[in-house]
């Protein structure tokens, strides 16, 4: 298999855990308590992946500075970029709760909030093409991992855009095309940076890190805090724990 399909393949079976979560968090009434805990643990599992798997691959790769610089720049254009969407309706994207807003309250946020999921997943995909250049195959670890953080994702997500009266076909043609998306990303990533030098491709892979980590911060612990306040340190924890064994038997 090519190595580019091989990444866009791996690509779109961690964006589909997005419509699983979204299937899930629409059609069926799961408690809040639950839908937080899920995300306190996806976040847990994100945050290990990207000490673990991915800070320690790019600083392996290219060193301290570039690995320095891109995580920096990561978290910083998701933050300004994210500051954007948010003013338009797209803050609460990922609540499961009533935070929401719906289109008759802030015409525009549908749109906002279908950007703000762009955002949120393509720094994930393109760190599962980026991997599929470290070889041999991909990184059954950053797959794993952001596939069992984004069922939360898509779970709370959903059921928070249900509470706010968006239709089916906006959910679920959403979540869909953010999968396709993934797919897509992760080839760029593959295709963009095959033949770079080590040190652009461990900054790019900083980048993606540094907007996962924020794209952690600003939207998976404030669902997860929100109702599982008193457990979430520990759900979280088990997350990373869980991602830091799998790694570990993985290397």
């Amino acid at each position: 298999m090519p190595m580019w399909l091989e990444a866009g393949f791996w690509g779109l079976v961690a964006g589909s855990a997005l419509v699983i979560g979204a299937a899930v968090g629409y059609l069926v009434p799961v408690p809040r308590q639950v839908i937080a805990g899920t995300m306190a643990f996806g976040a847990g599992v994100l945050v290990s992946v990207l000490a673990f798997d991915l800070i320690a691959e790019a600083h392996e790769r290219g060193g301290l500075v570039a690995t320095g610089v891109g995580f920096l720049i990561g978290a910083i254009a998701f933050t300004i970029v994210n500051i954007h969407l948010s003013r338009r309706g797209a803050r609460h994207r990922k609540r499961s709760g009533d935070k929401q807003v719906s289109e008759q309250e802030d015409g525009g946020s549908g749109l906002a909030i279908a950007a703000g999921a762009l955002l949120d997943g393509i720094p994930e995909a393109m760190v599962i093409g980026l991997s599929v250049l470290a070889g041999p195959g991909v990184s059954a670890v950053a797959v794993i991992g952001i596939f069992v953080s984004n069922i939360p994702e898509g779970l709370a997500s959903a059921a928070g855009m249900r509470r706010a009266g968006r239709s089916a076909r906006y959910v679920f043609g959403l979540w869909a095309a953010i999968a396709a998306a993934s797919g897509g990303a992760a080839i760029l990533g593959n295709v963009g940076l095959g033949g770079s030098p080590a040190e652009v491709v461990a900054a790019t892979t900083a980048l993606a890190a540094g907007a996962i980590l924020a794209m952690v911060a600003d939207t998976m612990f404030p669902e997860a805090f929100e109702t599982a306040h008193e457990l979430t340190g520990l759900v979280a924890a088990s997350g990373f724990l869980s991602a830091f064994i799998l790694s570990s038997l993985g290397r």
